[in-house]
């Protein structure tokens, strides 16, 4: 191969590299997760000062709702009664991630307050707050409070855990949080997990 076609064919070869790269690099940079993405699935803080015993908040977090309830001594004082009529009241399944410090009858941090996703674990319905106890129509007599799935009847405790015999398989998810002070609380990031 004589010189003057040995140089074009190195030129050529580089200017197609750099050509290749250039268009590559825009194609390859869609990978990459919009801003809006992040905001996503960014970690979510709330202040939870102003909510009263007995009373629920909900915020978004990657989509989903997330319930905080400040229980009153009533509500917690009657989780330890139900263990008996709860499929897991130990939140021992495995069927997604359960922090150590949802190991417990309250399944938190703070006993006072609950926070759980608030989506059932059957078919993905959002349960309604029963947080009065007591009879009521679709609910046993005996009803100490918790929340109801109106699709298919699922009755969950105070602490998100779910009743036996019902048509959803586990306790209501909760999610990676914690606290940054008495009333500041981030939900999505744990540096504990």
């Amino acid at each position: 191969m004589d010189q003057g076609k040995r140089t074009w064919l190195i030129a050529t070869s580089c200017a197609g590299a750099v050509g290749g790269m250039a268009a590559a690099v825009p194609f390859v940079s869609t990978f990459a997760p919009s801003e809006r993405a992040k905001a996503a699935g960014a970690a979510v803080e709330v202040d939870v000062g102003a909510l009263q015993p007995g009373e629920k908040m909900t915020v978004e977090w990657r989509g989903k709702p997330v319930w905080i309830v400040r229980r009153t001594p009533e509500q917690l004082k009657d989780l330890k009664a139900l263990d008996a009529k709860l499929a897991d009241p130990a939140s021992e399944r495995k069927a997604y991630p359960i922090p150590g410090y949802a190991k417990n009858g309250a399944r938190a941090i703070k006993d006072e307050y609950l926070v759980v996703i608030g989506v059932c674990t059957h078919l993905g319905c959002s349960p309604s707050d029963k947080f009065v106890a007591g009879p009521q129509p679709s609910l046993p007599d005996d009803w100490k409070g918790g929340f109801l799935c109106p699709c298919h009847g699922s009755m969950f405790d105070m602490a998100g855990r779910v009743f036996k015999n019902m048509p959803a398989p586990d306790n209501l998810e909760v999610p990676p949080h914690m606290y940054l002070a008495d009333t500041k609380l981030l939900i999505g990031e744990d540096k504990k997990a």
